[in-house]
């Protein structure tokens, strides 16, 4: 084994912790009688640990020794998958060098692990190659990610040669992509010791566009706008902007799930790592998917000043933004700036000029090329949520009169009327119904 890896062009930046050279390791040693066999099996059960535990995480099953190699071969992000993604494989030198990593692969799929198990006396190699995993509650791994990985391992286990596998796993390139942006649909940043990192966000809302009752226009705004822009052609920074529980968070949710086969992704920022933005749009301007960077529940008060971050990364920097990347933000606010009564008036102890500060805080908004306005839904609208919301659950069997009668009481008590309270209203009648 530990040969065929050493020969590894494309896929070899695996690091030097990776299992698959720990276990390689492992295989030369125990060739070459470098360590006694309770060494050796010892170092055999660390990997395996790591095996299982790596399994557990994404919800692997069946072969986790072919889960783990397919894992390796979709989130390495190399020269040759890069250019891949979302375009298919081209003519190129290159393809030789990954058809000779793929050789090499396949030959790893099929390893046989009898003969070091059988000096061993283990049989860890074979259990992991006949696995039955435990069932998991969804919000436990990356189900998304694990279906994934192992409907591309069946294929390529099944694959008569290295030319079959190319197909196969350049075919998965240009469907998902690679690596965390190719198996995940949404984002949250982080400094790692000063380091920006991605990390994923598991088991995101599966709500789509259809679920938010009413409110059409202002979903056929979002969609045209995100029609144009997975499509490559103009599109604008979008502000979602009104009272509190209408579904603008919801929204762009469900346009995330709506466009995510379409190489739509999310990277959700909050106001504190606005001085990041110019980092993260940089990580992003070359991959071959199209980004929405999300703001929820954007504002500022008059003594914050990250709002500058962002106009500058929006319009004004001396950048250009790529036209891969959007920003979509949800507000209370429709000038997103707190204002005072000061603001409306040119004296002032502190500044002579306040009406130059005003238009300075309402420039922001004025970025936003489309600003759609989801206000709170009258009483005959909020009945129809509430009605059509108790659809969905059989467990419900009040009338229609008895269903505005109780969510008319409960919005009395409950915030008044809104999408949110209809949900809220409706998961409390679902829960108390066996």
């Amino acid at each position: 084994m530990y040969k065929e890896v050493a020969k590894l062009v494309l896929y070899r930046d695996l690091g030097e912790d990776s299992i698959l050279y720990r276990i390689s390791d492992i295989i030369k040693d125990f060739e070459e009688e470098k360590e006694t066999k309770d060494i050796l099996v010892q170092r055999i059960y660390v990997e395996m640990k790591r095996i299982l535990d790596l399994s557990t995480q994404y919800g692997f099953d069946e072969n986790l020794w072919q889960n783990y190699l397919t894992f390796l071969l979709i989130t390495n992000e190399n020269s040759f998958s890069i250019t891949c993604e979302k375009v298919g494989a081209n003519d190129g030198t290159v393809n030789r060098f990954a058809k000779g990593d793929f050789k090499i692969f396949r030959y790893l799929f099929h390893y046989d692990f009898a003969p070091i198990e059988k000096a061993l006396e283990i049989d860890c190699f074979d259990t992991i190659c006949h696995y039955k995993a435990i069932v998991k509650k969804e919000r436990m791994y990356n189900k998304n990610v694990s279906e994934k990985v192992q409907a591309l391992s069946r294929k390529i286990s099944a694959a008569k040669d290295e030319n079959e596998i190319f197909d196969i796993v350049t075919q998965f390139y240009y469907e998902y992509g690679v690596g965390m942006f190719g198996l995940n649909k949404a984002f949250r940043i982080r400094r790692n010791n000063g380091v920006l990192e991605f990390c994923p966000i598991n088991n995101t809302d599966k709500v789509m566009l259809d679920d938010l009752v009413g409110y059409e226009i202002q979903k056929k705004q979002l969609i045209e706008n995100t029609e144009a822009f997975v499509e490559g052609r103009k599109a604008n920074n979008c502000l979602l902007f009104g009272d509190s529980g209408t579904g603008k968070s919801t929204s762009i949710k469900a346009i995330l799930n709506e466009y995510y086969d379409r190489g739509l992704r999310m990277i959700e920022i909050y106001k504190h790592q606005f001085e990041d933005l110019s980092s993260i749009i940089a990580h992003i301007k070359n991959r071959n998917y199209r980004f929405i960077i999300y703001m929820d529940d954007l504002s500022f008060e008059e003594f914050e000043i990250e709002y500058k971050f962002l106009k500058a990364v929006i319009e004004g920097g001396m950048e250009t933004k790529p036209d891969n990347v959007l920003i979509y933000a949800t507000s209370n606010r429709r000038h997103l700036i707190r204002e005072t009564w000061s603001d409306r008036s040119d004296m002032s102890q502190d500044e002579l000029h306040r009406s130059d500060t005003i238009q300075e805080k309402l420039s922001l908004v004025n970025r936003f090329g489309v600003s759609i306005n989801y206000s709170k839904p009258t009483q005959k609208e909020y009945f129809k949520i509430v009605i059509e919301l108790a659809k969905k659950y059989p467990s419900i069997t009040l009338s229609e009169e008895e269903l505005c009668m109780e969510a008319n009481k409960w919005e009395l008590s409950h915030g008044g009327i809104s999408g949110r309270t209809a949900q809220q209203f409706i998961n409390y009648l679902a829960g108390k119904n066996k």
